[in-house]
C-alpha cells in the first residue's frame, strides 16, 4: 500500500481545488485552500517515511539502523507554520473586507473595484 498516501494527497489537493472553484463566500475560499495545503502535508510524509526504519534519535540506536529523514518533518512542520499564519492573515483580510464592504462574497467585491 505504498501508494495510498499518494492517492490521498492527489484526492485531498483535488477536493481543496474544486471547493475554491465553486466558493461563493471568501471564509470558505480560504477553508479550501486550507484543504488544499493539507495535501502537501501528506505528500511530504509520505515522501518522507521509511518502512521499518527508526525516527532521527541515534543516541541507542545501531549505526546500521535505517533511520527517518528528519528534514521532510521539518519542511512538514513549516508548512504547518506557514499554512497557519496565511490563514490568519486571509481571515483578517475577510474580516477586514466584510466590516467594510459588508459582502464576503467575491464576486461582489470584485464589482466594487469597478
Amino acid at each position: 500500500m505504498d501508494f495510498l498516501p499518494y492517492v490521498v494527497s492527489a484526492w485531498l489537493f483535488g477536493v481543496g481545488v474544486v471547493a475554491m472553484v465553486t466558493a461563493r463566500n471568501l471564509i470558505s475560499l480560504i477553508m479550501a485552500l486550507v484543504v488544499t495545503q493539507s495535501s502537501t502535508y501528506v505528500l511530504l510524509l509520505a515522501i518522507g517515511y521509511v518502512t521499518g526504519a527508526a525516527p532521527p534519535i541515534f543516541a541507542s540506536v545501531p549505526s546500521s539502523t535505517p533511520a527517518v529523514d528528519p528534514v521532510v518533518q521539518a519542511l512538514t512542520l513549516t508548512d504547518i507554520v506557514v499554512e497557519a499564519t496565511v490563514t490568519a492573515l486571509l481571515l483578517t483580510f475577510a474580516v477586514r473586507a466584510h466590516q467594510r464592504f459588508g459582502t464576503l462574497d467575491p464576486r461582489e467585491l470584485r464589482a466594487l473595484r469597478d
